[in-house]
């Protein structure tokens, strides 16, 4: 009897599968942790206001994936994302699983870069436990979708070693999915031919990707003409427009058509408060011109008398401005503009409903839908947990210098790898500023870009 002493040619793996995934666990624990208490606080939210929680603009974002039909006041991805989607509690499931999916990409392209584990989990901690974004992301709101896909389409550009064309067409499409769920994503345009120039790729490629946002804004500009009459994303530009020069303009000191006269405030604009809005309720300027707003003519009148205001104002333009980029980087998180609009911002006992003339509406989207209701102790919890666990303006600030700091260092190179989500969050950061009013919810998408550009390193 013989004893073969040739090794076993399928040896078992030392350790099995749990070999495997310790290695993992042991380098990546600070992310995995993160990401963990991520997901605890997102069931919480989940199980502590069922199915979602309302704005008032989330009526027109249902109504839009009721009727297929293009929104006057706003770009419609959003509605076209929520069409499809079996009930609202999946809109809250699908919105927080896109909020955890940002943190997973950040982490993996600081990673990639060279950042230690351990700090580019904690770069994480901003987009996994900030209670306002996960607040967010359980409204039916479009801020989520437009983040998620602001940061797949940097991911796409930042993640190959050599961009080649199907990259940058990929890429381009998230961008124009993007700029039809909210129009602060068209600006991202710029930013992005920037980078590509920088990288020196191929002009033919970067026609691709220009041409490839532009047929996809083309398609839904068509999409509004059949619906509204009219070519365009929306008619509300010029409407917001008017609501940022409202707090200033000064009929007395430029010469105003008659046809624009109405739009005239005579209250003194020294007296005028940035926390009202002038262009909602029934009181609203806007309704001077047209009973109806937001139609073809309002929108001409109110974009003609804002660019007038602007150009015969510009210190004042720009002093407003000033101020709500001043506010973007306070510390504290005081309320603004008013408590009522501030209060669908937070986890509270008593949770705002949706408006009780859109249950109708609701119903027809989903009909199980039931009224929501704060349940404790979840929603104890969260609303303790929100007084402290947000990410300070001036800790944003902070990274806004550190990220612009790297792309100085690295002037040679076109600013590098920093440059590209730098100018994409500066972007999404300065452009409600300057078009519309600062809200807290416009700051969040523009978190993961800035801790990026801050703190990752160029490619190896």
């Amino acid at each position: 009897m013989t004893t073969s002493t040739e090794p076993d040619p399928t040896p078992p793996e030392r350790g099995g599968r749990w070999g495997r995934v310790r290695p993992f666990a042991r380098r990546h624990w600070p992310f995995l942790l993160a990401a963990l208490l991520g997901v605890a606080l997102r069931a919480a939210a989940m199980l502590g206001y069922r199915p979602v929680m309302w704005f008032p603009d989330s009526i027109d974002y249902l109504s839009g994936a009721v009727h297929l039909m293009p929104s006057l006041i706003r770009p419609s991805g959003y509605s076209l994302f929520l069409a499809p989607l079996p009930g609202l509690a999946w809109v809250a499931f699908l919105q927080h699983a896109m909020g955890v999916g940002m943190a997973v990409m950040l982490y993996a392209l600081l990673v990639r870069r060279g950042v230690r584990p351990w700090l580019a989990g904690a770069a994480t901690v901003p987009v996994l436990l900030d209670a306002f974004q996960v607040q967010l992301e359980q409204m039916v709101m479009s801020d989520t979708l437009f983040a998620f896909l602001v940061m797949a389409a940097v991911t796409v550009f930042l993640w190959p070693r050599e961009l080649t064309r199907r990259h940058v067409v990929a890429g381009a499409v998230l961008v124009g999915l993007a700029a039809i769920t909210r129009t602060a994503g068209l600006p991202l345009l710029a930013p992005l031919v920037v980078f590509l120039l920088a990288r020196r790729v191929p002009w033919r490629t970067v026609v691709a990707g220009v041409a490839t946002v532009g047929l996809m804004l083309a398609g839904y500009g068509t999409w509004f003409a059949v619906e509204q009459g009219q070519f365009g994303m929306n008619r509300s530009t010029g409407v917001f427009l008017y609501g940022r020069v409202a707090p200033f303009a000064d009929c007395h000191r430029m010469r105003v058509p008659v046809e624009e006269m109405p739009l005239c405030l005579a209250s003194d604009p020294e007296r005028r408060s940035v926390r009202k809005s002038y262009i909602w309720g029934m009181e609203a300027p806007r309704h001077r011109v047209d009973a109806e707003g937001f139609s073809k003519e309002v929108e001409e009148l109110m974009r003609s008398f804002a660019v007038r205001a602007i150009v015969s104002q510009p210190l004042d333009y720009l002093a407003i401005a000033g101020t709500d980029i001043a506010r973007t980087f306070r510390w504290g998180h005081p309320t603004f503009p008013d408590r009522d609009t501030y209060e669908y911002y937070l986890f509270r006992d008593d949770a705002k409903e949706a408006l009780p003339d859109g249950d109708r509406l609701i119903r027809r989207y989903d009909p199980g839908f039931t009224e929501t209701r704060a349940v404790r102790p979840y929603s104890s919890f969260l609303g303790a947990y929100q007084r402290f666990a947000y990410l300070p303006g001036t800790v944003l600030g902070a990274f806004v210098l550190l990220g612009a700091a790297r792309i100085v260092r690295e002037r040679r190179a076109w600013g590098g790898d920093a440059l590209l989500p730098w100018a994409a969050g500066m972007t999404l950061l300065l452009v409600p500023v300057f078009t519309a009013q600062f809200d807290y919810r416009y700051v969040l998408p523009a978190v993961p870009l800035i801790m990026l550009a801050a703190l990752a390193k160029r490619p190896g």
